[in-house]
């Protein structure tokens, strides 16, 4: 499943779920938890599931209340029946999160003969959680992903803003950026970066994506239509990317066991091969 741009939709705007499927998005994410007050969450949950009932143009996940809400098996229950593409789970500290979903999965399974599907963790959103960002390599074949927050985290531990007032991130949230990110690479699975907020800034969203396309990520979150289009045009290999690594790849296998080449004066070693068949897997 290519997941380089992931748009949330509100649950309880059915209004909006055709707009957000033809966005141009990989997949489209309908939103159980933060977009949707307490009151309306019967109905956001009506509405997913008459959505997914359905023909789907794109992958849809739904992301699912967090674990101390108490409302996330009512969430499954709705939705699971007709198995979405992948669950959102937010608010996930690790791999225990992960295995405590899959039983509240199974649980709901047991009446409904449902199962789970894949999970992408929202990683980051606790203290805690940063320091079991490791253990979900340990969970890897049941994700789809993982991503991060800037918002819940930093209201968390009581900071005024996880960002400069340039827009870039303060320093403990950078770190949290990285580990996500090499947590997501350990695990195997696809590196999401987080939502760009400023949904007029253009120019501040492109050079967000270029720089998570350029720093290892492999996708991101939207929370606009409008923001789709730089989003996979950043995640998407440019022509010279492709050629190149291509190049590459054409030369190792033209001098099998060499460890060291020469392409256009510079030299190619093992981790330039492997780069090059990561560039091309995402076509």
């Amino acid at each position: 499943m290519k997941l380089r741009s992931l748009l949330f939709v509100p649950g309880d705007r059915p209004d909006r779920f055709a707009k957000a499927s033809a966005s141009g998005a990989d997949a489209i994410i309908i939103d159980l938890e933060d977009s949707v007050a307490v009151d309306r969450k019967v109905t956001a949950r009506e509405a997913t599931a008459e959505f997914l009932s359905g023909d789907r143009p794109v992958p849809v996940f739904v992301r699912v209340n967090p674990q101390d809400s108490h409302l996330t098996h009512d969430d499954l229950a709705s939705v699971l029946p007709y198995m979405p593409d992948g669950i959102v789970l937010p608010k996930a500290e690790g791999a225990r999160s992960v295995h405590w979903l899959r039983a509240e999965a199974a649980a709901v399974a047991d009446s409904q003969d449902g199962e789970a599907p894949p999970i992408l963790p929202i990683a980051t959103e606790t203290p805690g959680a940063v320091f079991d960002l490791g253990t979900l390599r340990e969970v890897s074949h049941y994700l789809a992903g993982v991503s991060w927050g800037a918002e819940d985290l930093p209201a968390a531990v009581g900071a005024a803003t996880a960002r400069e007032a340039d827009g870039r991130y303060t320093a403990p949230y950078e770190m949290v950026r990285s580990l996500t990110l090499f947590a997501a690479h350990a695990a195997g699975v696809a590196a999401i970066d987080t939502v760009f907020p400023n949904i007029s800034d253009e120019a501040g969203l492109s050079a967000y994506v270029v720089r998570a396309a350029r720093d290892g990520f492999t996708g991101m979150l939207a929370i606009h239509p409008s923001q789709v289009k730089s989003i996979n045009a950043g995640f998407t290999p440019s022509p010279a990317q492709i050629a190149h690594a291509q190049s590459i790849v054409d030369a190792f296998a033209a001098n099998p066991g060499a460890g060291v080449l020469q392409i256009g004066g510079k030299m190619i070693d093992a981790p330039h091969l492997k780069a090059a068949l990561s560039i091309l897997a995402r076509l």
